[in-house]
This record gives C-alpha cells, sequence and structure tokens, in this order.
C-alpha cells in the first residue's frame, strides 16, 4: 500500500498504523461519514458539503485510497469515490482487537 513498513514491527502492527495514520485526520473522518451515508460520490459533492478546497480533498482522497479505505472508479472524466467494505471491516477487526487486549494499567 501507501507506507514503507518498518522491519522492526509485526505486520499486524504496522497495517494498524498504517489505517490510523489514514483516518487520523478529522477532514478524512468527515469524508468517511459523508460516503458512509452514500452510494458512491465525486470529488466535488465532497467540496459541496465540508468546508475545504478541492485540491485540499483531493488530497485526504488520495491518502484513504492508498491505505485502501476508500475505492475510486473512474466515470467519464471524474472519479466516483465509495468505502471499501473489504478494507473497512479488516479495520473495525483490527482496532477491537488491538483494544480488547489492552488492560487497565491504572
Amino acid at each position: 500500500m501507501g507506507t514503507t513498513k518498518s522491519n522492526l514491527f509485526s505486520n499486524t502492527e504496522n497495517r494498524i498504523a498504517e489505517l490510523a495514520k489514514a483516518i487520523g485526520h478529522p477532514a478524512r473522518v468527515a469524508i468517511l461519514k459523508f460516503l458512509a451515508k452514500q452510494k458512491g460520490c465525486f470529488c466535488g459533492d465532497l467540496v459541496d458539503e465540508l468546508p475545504l478546497s478541492q485540491s485540499t480533498i483531493s488530497q485526504h482522497l488520495k491518502a484513504l485510497k492508498e491505505a485502501g479505505i476508500i475505492t475510486g472508479n473512474l466515470e467519464g472524466k471524474s472519479t466516483s469515490y465509495c468505502i471499501n467494505t473489504k478494507t473497512w471491516k479488516e479495520t473495525s477487526q483490527l482496532l477491537t482487537s488491538l483494544f480488547s487486549n489492552i488492560e487497565k494499567c491504572c
């Protein structure tokens, strides 16, 4: 995917970090929330919805796409974006596993 993996950590640890980094910006969270309500959308739809420029939204879409969290399908001259349900399930499972293994320490 989009980032270089570290050999110091397990594949699971690297994948969790990659996914967390991809969703670790409020604009990306807002994009995912919007996409979750839609069957698909174009960048222009997001520009109308969010208080961000088209170029900024495009950068956030690129980060989400590189991590595999969303897909982009060319439709004419535009790209339609939607959540990649396979990766979203993976993300949910990895984060649930991570948090369920953390014991209270305080």
